[in-house]
């Protein structure tokens, strides 16, 4: 029996891995989730899968919870607070970790779980993406096991050869092609972006994601984010990392190797692959999916990003020649702008131009701890607010 603290268990990734965890009674208990506000999805939750913790962050509403799981009659302990994260996702009894949270919020739990040597089912990618060298090294010296669930990593890690010493390139790796689906607006006009409204950038043609993740796939931050991601994941440097867009997401990446061999992993869009795949690592467990039937599928294509459609792309992997810091701004930055977008405070075709923004203004520095982190982080966020308000972001960088 492996026991289960899933950090972020009312998000899509965290309802996926419910779910796959759910068919197997016999291999995974769950020991404690986590949520952010989805207080009355997370007590359905804790009433079908009865952890021993819970928690939120807003003690009050903590306390809420605590009140109806005592009235139905379960024994979960709600804990709150930040703090709270960090000890379920190091509780000695916890064998894997999921860590699901969107964001940089995800970061310190995360990084309690790395130091404490867990099996983490890696989705918060923010963890390495703002904060790459630190848990990397924090992996390292605890001996913790790295799995990644986004679709993507996940079937690049299948597709690599066996861990062992030596590059890459020692290893017979030529290039990592990490695959997009484009999103929705990959054939839109380009005099259309601007118009573009938040319901229309959440509408993802393939998969079923959150609002903040659906739309870094509209702009490609999201595959801007999984570039800086594969970098510390695999050790590889930028040019080695390539994106190609396929609009079917049935390809969910590949390894090219010196020979000319290319090795990728198929599957239909659906997280539950990913997540079981990791979970039940090094076996094969079902995971629920419709098995990928590829007569019916009919066709793959692929074909370059259109740069000029997603600058988001071009100005992460700037970010990731650029330095830790530039990394940490990129991050910050475009959480904001993506908030601001769904609160149609900005224009769709805003976003990149405040990303670029913030980044430029980011001074070069070496980011050695998660206070060095925050600190970035959290300047980088007030320079992308004023700009929101003064409307000084500026026209420089338009998709289209």
């Amino acid at each position: 029996m492996k026991y289960l603290t899933i950090l972020g268990s009312t998000g899509s990734i965290g309802a996926s891995t419910l779910d796959v965890v759910a068919r197997h009674p016999q291999r995974f208990r769950v020991l404690a989730l986590t949520a952010r506000s989805q207080v009355d999805l997370l007590y359905r939750q804790c009433c079908s899968f009865e952890p021993r913790y819970a928690v939120l962050l807003d003690e009050a509403a903590a306390g809420g919870l605590q009140s109806r799981l005592r009235a139905a009659g379960i024994g979960t302990e709600v804990l709150s607070g930040t703090a709270a994260l960090e000890k379920v996702a190091a509780l000695a009894e916890t064998d894997i970790v999921v860590a699901a949270i969107v964001g940089i919020a995800g970061l310190r739990a995360t990084l309690s779980a790395a130091r404490s040597g867990k099996k983490i089912l890696l989705a918060n990618k923010e963890s390495l993406v703002t904060a790459g060298a630190l848990f990397m090294s924090a992996v390292q010296a605890s001996g913790a096991e790295l799995l990644p669930i986004d679709s993507e990593h996940n079937a690049i890690f299948q597709s690599l050869p066996p861990a062992g010493g030596g590059s890459l390139a020692d290893r017979g790796v030529r290039r990592i092609l990490l695959t997009a689906s484009g999103g929705p607006f990959r054939t839109l006009a380009p005099a259309r972006l601007a118009a573009v409204t938040p319901e229309e950038a959440v509408a993802h043609p393939n998969w079923v994601m959150g609002r903040k993740i659906s739309v870094d796939s509209a702009t490609m931050m999201n595959k801007g984010l999984e570039v800086i991601e594969a970098h510390w994941l695999f050790s590889a440097a930028p040019e080695v990392i390539e994106v190609v867009i396929h609009p079917q997401s049935v390809v969910h990446s590949l390894v090219e190797y010196c020979d000319g061999s290319v090795i990728a992993q198929l599957g239909n869009p659906d997280m539950r692959t990913p997540i079981a795949h990791a979970l039940g690592h090094p076996q094969r467990i079902a995971s629920g999916a419709d098995f990928l039937d590829l007569a019916r599928v009919g066709n793959l294509s692929f074909e370059a990003p259109d740069l000029a459609r997603f600058p988001c792309l071009r100005l992460a992997y700037d970010a990731l020649r650029a330095g830790d810091s530039a990394v940490v701004a990129l991050n910050a930055a475009n959480e904001v702008a993506v908030a601001e977008f769904l609160e149609r405070r900005i224009a769709y075709t805003e976003i990149p131009a405040l990303i670029d923004k913030v980044v430029a203004g980011t001074p070069a520095r070496a980011v050695n701890s998660v206070e060095d982190v925050e600190r970035i982080d959290a300047e980088a966020r007030a320079e992308a607010f004023a700009a929101c308000a003064g409307r000084g972001i500026g026209r420089s960088v338009h998709a289209g």
